[in-house]
């Protein structure tokens, strides 16, 4: 089992990284394999509605120009997907929008039904709006959502600083631990039972 992480940053070694690289190491202790590929800090194009995947049933999106069909490729090779962006006015980072729309769109038969979460990480507001958002796409493809203790959000500004949110990395390893019970239950006779939570490290951001 397999669990494509996205890092929807244009900082590759950043906050959002910081809570994905939490999220992979608990997958791991978990027995699950994760990939983390991060969309760059190219020129990302937006959905121009031209329709041409699905007239021409391509499987991927007609424009080949960016990162959009490296990722949706993985599509067919998982098991699972997790979302991690930064929080930008209070949405997601607009180019990792445009590449989970392109590729739900041109490729949505191979991650339909397959488990999903979302990570938002923000310096300090609009984290639980760019977390719905997130959620959306997901719900439009009936994949069964991922929860953790909390909404998967981690505090953080400066690189690195997210490692300090400690209830934020609680709430990552709850993540990948639901994660990996979900996908042990679906692939699995009988199902494993649920896992067992740590007990709550509640933090206020302000410290």
């Amino acid at each position: 089992m397999k669990v494509l992480l996205i890092n929807g940053s244009p900082r590759k070694e950043g906050n959002t990284a910081t809570a994905l690289a939490e999220v992979a190491k608990q997958l791991a202790n978990e027995g699950i394999d994760s990939e983390t590929m991060w969309i760059g800090n190219g020129p990302i194009r937006g959905c121009v509605a031209c329709n041409q995947c699905a007239q021409q049933g391509l499987g991927r999106c007609i424009f080949d120009d960016d990162v959009c069909n490296r990722i949706s490729e993985k599509f067919a090779q998982v098991d699972a997907l997790i979302v991690g962006s930064p929080v930008y006015y209070g949405q997601p980072n607009g180019a990792l929008l445009s590449v989970i729309q392109r590729a739900f769109y041109s490729n949505g038969a191979n991650i339909s039904g397959k488990p999903a979460a979302a990570i938002a990480v923000c310096r300090r507001g609009g984290a639980t709006a760019a977390f719905e958002a997130l959620n959306m796409p997901f719900q439009m493809m009936n994949m069964p959502v991922v929860t953790s203790q909390y909404w998967n959000i981690v505090y953080g500004r400066v690189a690195g600083e997210a490692a300090l949110d400690s209830e934020g990395m609680q709430t990552m390893r709850t993540l990948a631990r639901n994660m990996a019970w979900l996908l042990k239950c679906t692939n699995a006779t009988p199902a494993p039972g649920r896992p067992t939570d740590e007990e709550w490290a509640a933090m206020h951001f302000v410290r």
